[in-house]
């Protein structure tokens, strides 16, 4: 490729990661080098699919900041802002070395939202970011900044979900 943009999937329905699921097995079915990166994600702990899938069709993925706050009472907020910001400054040098074609951000745009990495650190990435890679970043909550960033914006809007009758996630269908 040569120009990389720059894609948000928000909103508060289900499917942002799903979609950068797809975009990242097509690529790779392109030949395509893909970088996968979750921010709140353990999938040790919860056996996430996407992970098994991605990792079996040869595609880089890393897991930063597996503890989720939500499952993690004992951490600070100040512990996750370092936390998030030394994964960012990692991935970048990580970019360095590795010459990828898609980047996906998956939950980063929740990292921001809830204050756990700096949305300046975020765009300042975006704006010295390889001019042919092509990033995607998922979550709830995209900010202002980042839509105006960004090339591509999809919503995701719930209308119905089934967690509103007490339907939990679902292995294979949610995780």
């Amino acid at each position: 490729m040569k120009t990389g943009l720059i894609q948000v999937y928000t909103g508060n329905g289900k499917g942002k990661t799903t979609a950068s699921i797809g975009l990242a097995i097509r690529a790779c079915g392109q030949k395509l080098k893909v970088c996968y990166t979750s921010f709140g994600k353990n999938p040790g702990k919860w056996g996430c699919g996407e992970h098994k899938i991605l990792k079996h069709l040869g595609i880089d993925t890393f897991c930063f900041t597996q503890e989720h706050p939500h499952f993690h009472k004992s951490l600070t907020k100040a512990e996750l802002k370092n936390r998030h910001s030394k994964c960012l400054k990692d991935l970048i040098i990580l970019l360095r070395k590795k010459k990828y074609d898609l980047l996906i951000l998956d939950e980063i745009n929740n990292a921001i939202f809830n204050g756990y990495i700096e949305e300046k650190e975020v765009l300042n990435f975006l704006n010295t970011k390889p001019k042919n890679l092509e990033v995607v970043l998922t979550g709830r909550g995209a900010s202002k900044n980042i839509i105006k960033k960004a090339d591509l914006v999809s919503e995701i809007k719930k209308i119905k979900h089934p967690y509103d009758k007490g339907i939990y996630a679902r292995k294979g269908i949610e995780f």
